[in-house]
């Protein structure tokens, strides 16, 4: 297993860069290329900094651009696909989605067959299995259960035949005669330091005498810290270069979560801001059902405007089932298949969380500051 290299896509983003922060410390590996449209000054510059423990090659491109793509995936011994487009709210046009998610995919794909990458990894979503009603129950789902997406919204839908796409080219011939192994990982809903959605949250609560946003107070998730996540892609690339342990990892999806207490979207921000004196909205919320209902009257007006004006309804059913829903799932195959164990606890993720929500706090002050100096 000597001098390998690692090809990590997406990795300007959240998880994308917490999977290039532990990778360096991998045995062994000459060389990490980090992929993304666009790197920020301040990533660039921690990467530069990487660069005493192995070769770090940042590449700046498109992941729909094939010569870019075949050029990036040439020499590599593992690919660690990350690179998506996550929409939750319906803003981002439906075909740059597809494109981004699923053909960009399939190139990636197709690129390290043309390069002889014998390993790829993928970051599904635990949307590919659902929750596809608010009425269904699922606790400590699992990997045998035949749960699968059935929303037509252009994310779970992107990720759900992207993650087939990857799936199905196992065992795929590559051009040195050599075998593609693949997997996928389906993370719960992600939390940690660097998150748009809780950054998105508690800066609409600032702006708003610290009253925190219902984004879903019926719902019971268990939500998994980044760091966890992107351990669990080192690990599967472990047993994916490993003969013995390979056979029983390779066209195989895992559920990736960690010892985070199962609790409502709303509970969670709570708990990550309470102590910069942030709050719960305490004032009464329609019922659930009816809240579906009206979501379901906003897509109608927004699919009647149309032909004249874009109306980006404020949510809609999908948005409705997604944030109030019964969706835990277990991580035990991850365990037993790739020796997965967090590497945080959920107090170490909590206070490393908080500590940065902090961080927003204090330049939401700074801000204020300077506006009425």
């Amino acid at each position: 297993m000597t001098g390998w290299s690692c090809l990590v896509t997406g990795a300007g983003g959240f998880l994308g860069q917490r999977i290039v922060r532990l990778l360096v410390e991998e045995k062994e590996l000459k060389e990490i290329r980090v992929l993304d449209k666009a790197f920020r000054p301040e990533l660039r510059e921690e990467f530069s900094k990487l660069q005493n423990k192995t070769k770090l090659t940042v590449l700046e491109g498109d992941i729909l651009d094939e010569p870019f793509l075949k050029r990036a995936c040439q020499d590599i011994s593992v690919v660690i696909h990350t690179a998506c487009i996550i929409d939750v709210s319906g803003v981002i046009h439906r075909e740059s989605i597809m494109n981004v998610n699923v053909k960009g995919t399939q190139l990636l794909l197709e690129a390290c067959v043309q390069a002889s990458v014998p390993v790829f990894i993928y970051t599904s979503s635990i949307e590919v299995a659902g929750p596809n009603s608010y009425k269904e129950i699922i606790q400590n789902g699992h990997e045998e259960e035949p749960l699968e997406n059935t929303w037509s919204a252009p994310y779970p839908y992107s990720k759900k035949l992207a993650e087939k796409a990857v799936l199905a080219a196992d065992g795929w011939t590559l051009k040195n005669g050599g075998t593609l192994y693949t997997c996928a990982l389906r993370p719960m809903y992600i939390y940690g330091e660097g998150s748009q959605f809780l950054s998105a949250g508690i800066n609409e609560a600032l702006n708003n005498n610290g009253i925190l946003s219902s984004v879903g107070k019926f719902s019971t998730v268990n939500p998994v810290y980044v760091g966890n996540v992107a351990w669990a892609h080192i690990l599967a690339l472990r047993a994916l270069r490993d003969p013995k342990k390979a056979p029983s990892v390779r066209g195989q999806f895992y559920y990736i979560s960690d010892d985070t207490p199962h609790q409502s979207y709303d509970n969670l921000n709570y708990t990550l801001s309470k102590e910069f004196g942030l709050r719960l909205d305490s004032r009464w919320s329609l019922p659930l059902a009816l809240m579906y209902w009206i979501g379901f009257l906003l897509e109608i007006v927004s699919f009647l405007l149309r032909p004249i004006y874009t109306y980006q309804p404020p949510f809609n059913r999908h948005m409705v089932t997604l944030s109030n829903s019964v969706f835990t799932f277990s991580y035990k195959k991850a365990q037993q298949d790739l020796a997965y164990e967090p590497l945080y606890s959920w107090e170490e993720a909590k206070q490393k969380t908080v500590e940065w929500v902090g961080s927003l706090v204090d330049r939401h002050k700074d801000t204020l500051k300077s506006k009425t100096q």
